[in-house]
């Protein structure tokens, strides 16, 4: 009996064993775990970990990518070009944002990657600290460079993010997009250029003074040009207070020259700033020429800031002069109510606010370039402007040789214009040509929820001379 037993058990272990076996091997075998993103990341050659954010449904992640400081010629040095990954998941398609400037180390969704509800490469441009060579060779920051660093990054990060990718950015962000797509046409499936300046000839600006004889109501433009003019006649009041605040803060001003240059420059940038970054109905706020010296202070730090071109203020923002005065352009516009009130012609350009040690000099035809290929071979590009925008008054335009590309109008909309901001059949129409050029299926509105922190839209007050 107890031998019977015994084989019984072991009958049992052993058809147990045979059980598990014929399972096994009828089981579709488990698939390999991937890697940690970040880890996927790191494996690329060149990269360098920062940090990490939380943030809930995605990862949030600072690198910095070795960069060639002259692409054309890779074997004369690096650098460290910083970059953010906001990181939905490998099977969406991915969003190439450029602001053009700095890049944002907090977490930041673009309209277009809540339209399709993506993933985030958000690179920050070469020469603007940290990522800026050492030593800085001033020449080698041009659009073409730039594009090449996003064409590399593009290239590294392409077998983790294997789907659609669209690029986008806004003012000189958008610039930068549509610079990238001219030079790389193949590497993006579609770019969306926000409120981007196209300055064709450099010394052709009529259309500035067109854009300011009509923009608003009459009433609206008599004010900002009645008060602008009242602060220069009220200069040398104000200038003695400026250049109190400038000591009190430890602002300096050997770049443009003094606190009254400087100040020359802060009042030029008035009526554009205000049509650049305020509404219509804002020109309820504008004081009379008749107000206090210190209400027209306040009005003139809140509109164009007196910090913009100190030493302090101008510094960050030295890589944008630097280009603006030797590819971009700059515009230029004519101020007749400001006759005998000037006092030094020829300051309001790029050259005075680099340093004289950086050696400058305009390539024209640049620009022209560009123009020309968008007009004649743009491929799923989206242009936004607004209405009331100086910054449009230049714009791109796509031709008859343009395919599937488009140019949209914010009817009074000013520098931080949105496809969310067009109406009706627009807004729709905009809103499907992204999704479809990303890949994924187009509807009539974005595809990822509203995020208040992720999708803030920030337009950062700026004078004329930088979009």
């Amino acid at each position: 009996m107890r031998k019977m037993l015994r084989w019984l058990v072991a009958l049992a272990i052993l058809m147990g064993a045979v059980g598990a076996g014929a399972g096994g091997a009828s089981a579709e075998p488990a698939a390999p775990a991937q890697p940690d993103i970040k880890e996927r990341v790191l494996a690329i050659p060149g990269m360098r970990f920062v940090e990490e954010q939380p943030y809930e449904g995605y990862r949030f992640l600072v690198f910095t990518y070795a960069q060639p400081v002259d692409h054309r010629h890779p074997s004369k040095g690096t650098f460290q070009q910083r970059f953010t990954l906001l990181h939905k998941a490998t099977d969406r398609p991915t969003v190439f944002y450029t602001s053009g400037y700095n890049v944002t180390t907090a977490p930041r969704r673009s309209e277009p990657t809540q339209l399709v509800d993506g993933n985030q490469v958000s690179m920050e441009y070469r020469f603007f600290t940290p990522s800026r060579p050492q030593p800085a060779d001033w020449s080698k920051l041009d659009i073409r460079q730039a594009a090449s660093d996003q064409h590399r990054l593009y290239r590294a990060l392409k077998p983790i993010y294997g789907k659609k990718w669209l690029a986008t950015g806004g003012s000189k962000g958008g610039m930068t997009a549509t610079y990238y797509r001219r030079f790389y046409p193949h590497d993006m499936d579609g770019t969306v250029a926000y409120v981007a300046p196209n300055d064709v000839a450099n010394d052709e600006d009529s259309s500035y003074d067109r854009f300011f004889a009509d923009v608003g109501t009459a009433e609206c433009r008599t004010k900002l040009n009645a008060v602008q003019r009242e602060a220069l006649v009220r200069r040398d009041e104000i200038v003695k207070r400026y250049q109190k605040w400038a000591d009190d803060e430890k602002q300096t001003f050997t770049v443009v020259g003094s606190a009254d240059k400087a100040y020359e420059n802060v009042v030029l940038d008035l009526v554009w700033a205000f049509w650049q970054y305020h509404l219509l109905k804002d020109c309820a706020d504008v004081p009379a020429p008749t107000a206090s010296t210190d209400e027209l202070y306040g009005f003139i730090d809140e509109i164009s800031g007196f910090s913009a071109y100190t030493d302090q203020g101008l510094e960050t923002y030295t890589p944008y002069y630097y280009q603006a005065g030797t590819e971009l352009g700059s515009p230029t516009f004519k101020t007749p109510h400001l006759d005998g009130l000037l006092r030094y012609p020829g300051i309001y350009a790029p050259r005075n606010y680099v340093p004289r040690d950086i050696p400058m000099r305009f390539t024209p035809g640049v620009m022209r370039d560009v123009d020309t290929w968008v007009r004649h071979d743009a491929r799923r590009m989206l242009f936004v402007y607004g209405q009331n925008d100086p910054w449009g008054a230049e714009r791109f335009r796509v031709g008859k040789g343009a395919k599937d590309s488009h140019v949209y109008t914010v009817a009074g909309g000013n520098h931080g214009s949105s496809i969310a901001q067009l109406t009706g059949a627009e807004k729709a129409e905009a809103t499907a040509e992204v999704q479809r050029w990303a890949g994924v299926s187009p509807t009539s509105k974005p595809l990822a929820r509203h995020d208040a922190k992720l999708d803030r839209r920030e337009v950062e007050r700026e004078p004329v001379l930088r979009p």
